[in-house]
């Protein structure tokens, strides 16, 4: 197995094992993509990646951590996203899209305009919603937590999205649950004190998440693939950690979940991380191993040697990049170059390989 191996999920196969990991683009108005979208996506296509996800998309309007988040709450979102998805498998990679909630760390500024929570008044909303009244940081709205009844409409808002994902024409759906936002929120004993079914044990506090998972599943096509993105550690003494990930990804399994994509961190501020590169790919070795289901290893990965290096050794299945492909949008190319392999370039750009 190399950075090269094609990898088929289910009736998917992707060209290789190099994913553009989602990163928040903050150019929406109202949830829809832009031709902003379509060029930051679709050159990631043209680059060479075998699976472009999209940014976080919100299953609700509260859901957003911005005013200018992608969403995919409102049927009319399915269009733009369309003409996206059909250019980024014209190029021969496969379209995902990451459904997600932001929970008690929504209705903030753009990070270039502060990043700090934005009032009614410049485009911001109330409530905020969590599993307890627990604000993000000082500065942060307090939460409302949510009751059973908010719960499921939650779980619903998620399975209507993975509706629209298929009308749009997705073939992989990527749930996120890390980063602090609303389902790593319910999962992570530091942001949870309920004392309902969704609160206490490990089992009530990742019921949320096997909910979504479940819902999206029931109208998800078996042939298309089911990824979660999670925080594996909180780095906090007391917080989520890899034991109890392991047991997560053991209990999503047989849910339909066939991948999970290893992150960390985000659920409370003013963590030290010990950031170096790769950094979290441990995570997506150990869930690999010992849960037996595929993983990503996604933090600062950076050049193809690395990356062919960890698959080779059985660390992930696939890598998921960020920043080195906003730096980079052909780096798979460049990396396939570097290690010898057929570079795939479109016949538009062989000139330069």
């Amino acid at each position: 197995m190399s950075l090269f191996t094609p990898l088929t999920v289910r009736s998917v196969t992707f060209r290789n094992r190099i994913a553009v990991s989602p990163m928040c683009q903050y150019s929406s108005t109202d949830g829809f993509a832009t031709d902003w979208h379509l060029v930051h996506l679709g050159s990631r296509a043209v680059g060479g990646a075998g699976l472009v996800l999209t940014e976080a998309a919100a299953v609700e309007a509260r859901g957003r951590i911005s005013p200018n988040d992608l969403g995919i709450y409102d049927n009319r979102h399915t269009e733009t996203l369309a003409r996206i998805t059909h250019f980024i498998h014209e190029q021969g990679s496969i379209a995902g899209i990451q459904l997600a909630h932001a929970g008690r760390k929504a209705s903030t500024a753009r990070p270039w305009e502060g990043g700090k929570p934005v009032s009614e008044a410049e485009g911001g909303w109330q409530p905020i919603v969590g599993p307890s009244p627990l604000a993000f940081d000082g500065d942060y709205q307090t939460p409302e937590a949510l009751d059973e009844g908010g719960i499921a409409e939650v779980v619903e808002a998620f399975g209507r999205a993975a509706e629209r994902a298929l009308a749009a024409g997705f073939r992989v759906i990527e749930i996120h649950a890390a980063h602090g936002y609303l389902l790593h929120s319910f999962y992570s004993p530091l942001t949870n004190r309920r004392e309902d079914r969704y609160g206490g044990d490990f089992h009530n506090r990742t019921r949320l998440l096997r909910e979504v998972a479940e819902a999206i599943r029931r109208r998800w096509p078996e042939e298309f693939p089911l990824f979660v993105r999670i925080s594996s550690s909180d780095w906090v003494e007391g917080g989520w950690d890899i034991e109890q990930s392991v047991e997560l990804a053991r209990q999503l399994q047989p849910l339909g979940v066939d991948l999970i994509d290893c992150s960390s961190g985000g659920v409370i501020p003013g963590v030290t991380i010990p950031l170096g590169a790769g950094y979290q790919t441990a995570f997506a070795e150990r869930i690999r191993r010992e849960a037996g289901i595929l993983t990503g290893a996604v933090g600062l990965i950076t050049s193809p040697q690395q990356a062919d290096h960890l698959l080779r050794t059985g660390q992930a299945d696939m890598v998921l990049l960020a920043r080195e492909l906003l730096r980079d949008p052909y780096w798979p190319l460049r990396a396939a170059k570097e290690l010898r392999q057929e570079v795939q370039a479109p016949a538009q750009y062989k000139r330069a390989w």
